[in-house]
């Protein structure tokens, strides 16, 4: 299969085909006499594993590990399975600070809010993210400040 074929097959742009050849990530073709690539078709197939690896949140690294042991001749699943586990456990470690993090976003647009613009100086830039300028609540019997919470 000419490198144009592949491409079409899978709905890629030849150029990702040639960066995988390039990385390793797929065996060098055969050329024809003109100097074409002429690919097998199992390329389709380890093209199409590449990419849904890639979606799964494979590096080309690991999916590359992957491959050199299917290419010994041994069954990677094991393999796949402990990497994919891993990813699991960063993704939940990433939701966590994510989480804390939108905590603490929410907790500085509420701080803003009671903040007076007229009060931010030069040196500090914005007191919202320097946390200086104690916020201001306004109540029935006047302006009362509140010290700012970090």
């Amino acid at each position: 299969m000419l490198i144009g074929e592949v491409a079409g097959r899978l709905g890629v742009p030849r150029h990702t085909i040639r960066f995988y050849e390039k990385q390793g990530l797929l065996p060098q073709p055969q050329r024809q006499k003109n100097g074409y690539r002429d690919y097998e078709s199992s390329v389709v197939d380890r093209v199409t594993f590449i990419q849904n690896s890639q979606a799964a949140g494979l590096s080309l690294s690991e999916i590359m590990g992957v491959l050199s042991l299917r290419d010994a001749g041994q069954a990677p699943c094991t393999h796949v399975s402990n990497l994919l586990e891993h990813k699991l456990k960063v993704i939940h470690e990433r939701l966590k600070d994510l989480t804390a993090l939108e905590a603490e976003l929410k907790g500085l647009i509420q701080d803003a809010q009671g903040l007076d613009p007229a009060h931010c100086n030069e040196a500090e830039i914005c007191t919202i993210m320097t946390g200086t300028q104690p916020p201001t609540i306004t109540g029935a019997s006047g302006v009362e400040t509140l010290p700012f919470p970090r």
